[in-house]
């Protein structure tokens, strides 16, 4: 453990709040106070999909804004970052919280599925945030969703260390997913009468409506069976509005018109996943020992805010008195799918808290609703609003479990972060997706650049602090931070020596942030912000065979980063990979391979498609933002018109350069919308003899900095290959800990893909062991 050089002055601010709380004539001695001598907890809440576009905190919300009081009592009790940025998507945010670097300097590039190579997830060998705040006696939990590593499907092919890999990256407890999602909604709703999987039946909302909605399929009463084998007869009474989703909300199963019986019937089905309802759950402990809860046992199953705030109170009442901790919450709202949260996190008067037309099957006669591209945006507006409404008390009541806050009579938020000893630090992993995007003022954001773009609406994120060492608490930072900054941030409030702990040739991206708690007149510390995804490694036999899935509501997008069909459904989307979609008559049985072959038959159709850049990045000095991206190119093998034909070209890509002007005002702030570029989108360097001064300097400023950001990007791409092969662990030198870290991988997993993969082929065997044999002692040079 490096020794303790000098106590940072925040920690002596910290000493006196603390004393002037305890002296303050209205204290409350019920209030839990701070020890002066004691390092403060970390409550860190990470929340999905959830961009500042759904916040009335930062001046947006959109005609009709979620409620969110508890989210605005922290903002009031600490303060608002206005211009906070993540990565496009999860998986890549998500590991710059965890390693203080751009996703180019890690490769982890995109949300991890099951076919990518486990060299594009999270390294355990390197210096993870957990493993650095245990160097100053910091106990670290993670609960809930966090979809850092690969999973167990595909015979857990990127995921070597197994359910053990959450804590080979340094949290002493895990209980959560590794899903990067909560599973597709169960529309049989749990009947296996209904259809043959969870995709074919009739109840889009996972749960029998009333006969009112759905004459044909609904139910008024029922049998409720629990996971159990417990059962209770329901009915419309009392608070008994819908019986089937009262059923599902208390974790059961409805078995529509009938009574209990003695035992549960053979088509009740409790192994298969709902939506929000239902969680397959990994735990590990201090000492690995992982293992999986499935979803038929009743611990499983309940509504997942729920479930994730209640085992992350249980896990913090376990910890003794005078030791310091950090628990991570990853909450998975609001992830797709959509789904009716519980009615009783909902507020008696929120529009829609009992109104299941939302769950109306589609249009088969005159007397059932027509739902229409407008009314299922309407519809998904209304969930994701509940659904925030949901999460944001879920938020509260993990405040006040953890005896952080209390609720006043009136059922509002009591909080005074200065009374405790708890940092509590709140981030979205990314912006809101196409369809919960609020596109109406105040906000105006834009659906068709959201989630998994690097523009605004995808990559503006909210982020809040509160806690003893903030100083006058209430305030906004108008200067830009990052995801990765937060890195750093954790680091010092823990007092962890950065500089001793990481290694120099593996410079942090993160920048210090501390300074903006302590000090209110602390001015800009980054002078640009940066964001960036890409395409995750992977074997070139995978490569070869992705399966498109096209999202109408994205503009017609394109992407092969969903390996199954109901992963893409979730989404909104169409299938063209195979066990094909209805959509896609006419096709191979097989399906297409590549996004090429999807546009040329979608061409056949007289249907556009556009497709996810390969890579894309962004960076901004706060007025200015530059966009880079990479496309694909497609040509047709010679000679023959078939679809099946095209392929990506092997000979070049479109990269293209866009400058825009932003702001981050209210009501609606400046975006960089399509069409909004101060000029033509063109091949780097851009043509500026049409832009003034101003925005010559800037481009030629944020250019370089890209510049510089690629040329990061090909030394990390190549360092299995060229830059350093044989340097599994990153620290630069390829040794005998590389030889013995290849082997224990080796012989984990059936020697699947691991870091110690050097040549990409997704296993790591002997001739991984050969490339380390040829560099024994070999120094790497830095990017």
């Amino acid at each position: 453990m490096p020794a303790r050089r000098h106590r940072p002055l925040f920690t002596l601010a910290l000493a006196a709040t603390a004393l002037l709380a305890a002296c303050s004539s209205d204290h409350d001695s019920s209030s839990p106070s701070p020890v002066a001598s004691a390092k403060p907890n970390i409550l860190f809440i990470v929340l999905d999909d959830l961009g500042v576009d759904q916040l009335t905190s930062y001046g947006y919300g959109g005609a009709v804004p979620p409620r969110t009081p508890t989210l605005n009592a922290i903002a009031k009790a600490g303060i608002q970052f206005r211009h906070a940025w993540s990565m496009p998507t999860c998986t890549p945010t998500r590991a710059t919280l965890f390693s203080g670097r751009y996703p180019s300097q890690t490769n982890v590039l995109n949300a991890v599925v099951s076919t990518d190579l486990a060299n594009s997830s999270p390294n355990p060998f390197e210096t993870t945030l957990p493993q650095l705040l245990k160097t100053q006696g910091y106990t670290n939990a993670l609960i809930g969703k966090m979809h850092l590593t690969g999973t167990d499907l595909n015979n857990g092919f990127n995921l070597p260390y197994g359910y053990d890999t959450m804590w080979k990256l340094g949290w002493d407890y895990f209980e959560g997913f590794l899903d990067g999602a909560p599973y597709n909604i169960d529309t049989r709703a749990g009947l296996t009468s209904k259809g043959t999987d969870v995709d074919s039946g009739p109840y889009k909302c996972g749960f029998i409506p009333t006969t009112r909605i759905d004459a044909a399929n609904g139910a008024d009463a029922g049998a409720c069976y629990m996971a159990d084998g417990g059962c209770s007869q329901l009915s419309i009474g009392g608070d008994v509005v819908t019986p089937g989703r009262s059923c599902m909300e208390r974790g059961g199963i409805l078995d529509p018109g009938q009574s209990c019986q003695a035992t549960v019937p053979s088509y009740i089905d409790f192994t298969a996943q709902n939506g929000y309802y239902t969680g397959r759950w990994v735990k590990s402990t201090a000492n690995g020992n992982g293992y999986v809860v499935p979803a038929s046992d009743p611990s499983s199953r309940g509504y997942r805010s729920i479930q994730e705030t209640d085992r992350a109170i249980a896990w913090a009442a376990q910890q003794p008195a005078d030791q310091p901790w950090m628990l991570t919450v990853g909450y998975s709202g609001i992830h797709t799918p959509l789904q009716l949260p519980p009615v009783s996190l909902i507020a008696e008067d929120t529009p829609g808290r009992n109104d299941n037309l939302v769950c109306s099957p589609l249009a088969d006669s005159e007397d059932t609703p027509v739902l229409t591209p407008v009314t299922d945006l309407i519809d998904n507006h209304l969930i994701t609003n509940l659904m925030i409404e949901a999460l944001d008390k879920k938020i509260g009541d993990l405040l006040v479990g953890l005896e952080l806050a209390s609720y006043k009579d009136d059922g509002t938020l009591d909080y005074h972060p200065e009374k405790t000893n708890t940092l509590v630090v709140v981030i979205g992993d990314n912006g809101t997706y196409v369809n919960s995007v609020k596109f109406t003022t105040p906000g105006r954001f834009d659906p068709m650049r959201s989630k998994a773009s690097p523009y605004q609406t995808g990559v503006w994120v909210p982020l809040l602090a509160a806690g003893p060492m903030v100083a006058s608490p209430g305030r906004e930072v108008p200067h830009m931070v990052g995801s990765v900054d937060l890195y750093r941030l954790f680091a010092d409030i823990a007092e962890a020596d950065v500089e001793a702990t990481v290694p120099a040739h593996r410079p942090l991206d993160a920048q210090p942030m501390l300074a903006y708690l302590t000090n209110a007149e602390q001015p800009a510390i980054r002078s640009t912000n940066f964001t960036e995804m890409g395409t995750s490694l992977r074997t070139a036999s995978a490569a070869d065979n992705e399966h498109p899935c096209v999202i109408p509501a994205a503009n017609n997008v394109c992407t092969t980063l969903f390996p199954e069909k109901g992963v893409c459904l979730a989404q909104g989307g169409i299938w063209y990979g195979d066990n094909l979609s209805s959509e896609t008559s006419g096709m191979p049985a097989t399906g297409y391979n590549n996004c090429c072959q999807a546009q040329a038959y979608r061409l056949t159709r007289g249907e556009t498609t556009t497709f996810l850049p390969t890579a894309t990045k962004a960076v901004t000095d706060g007025t200015y933002k530059l966009v880079r991206e990479t496309r694909n190119q497609c040509e047709p093998a010679m000679g023959t018109a078939d679809p099946g034909a095209y392929r990506y070209s092997t000979t070049g890509y479109d990269i293209l350069d866009a400058l825009y002007q932003i702001d981050t005002a209210t009501p609606d702030p400046r975006l960089d919308r399509d069409g909004s570029q101060l000029t033509a989108a063109a091949p780097p360097p851009l043509e500026t003899s049409s832009l003034n001064g101003a925005q010559q300097q800037a481009y030629a400023s944020l250019s370089s900095e890209m510049d510089r950001h690629d040329a990061v990007a090909r030394y990390n791409l190549e360092y299995d290959s060229i830059n350093c092969p044989g340097d599994g662990n990153r620290d630069g030198v390829v040794d005998q800990k590389d030889m013995d870290n290849w082997l224990e991988l080796s012989r984990l997993n059936g020697g699947q893909s691991s870091w110690y993969d050097f040549n990409h082929d997704g296993k790591t065997d002997q001739a991984d062991r050969q490339i380390i044999q040829n560099n024994m002692g070999q120094t790497c040079r830095s990017s």
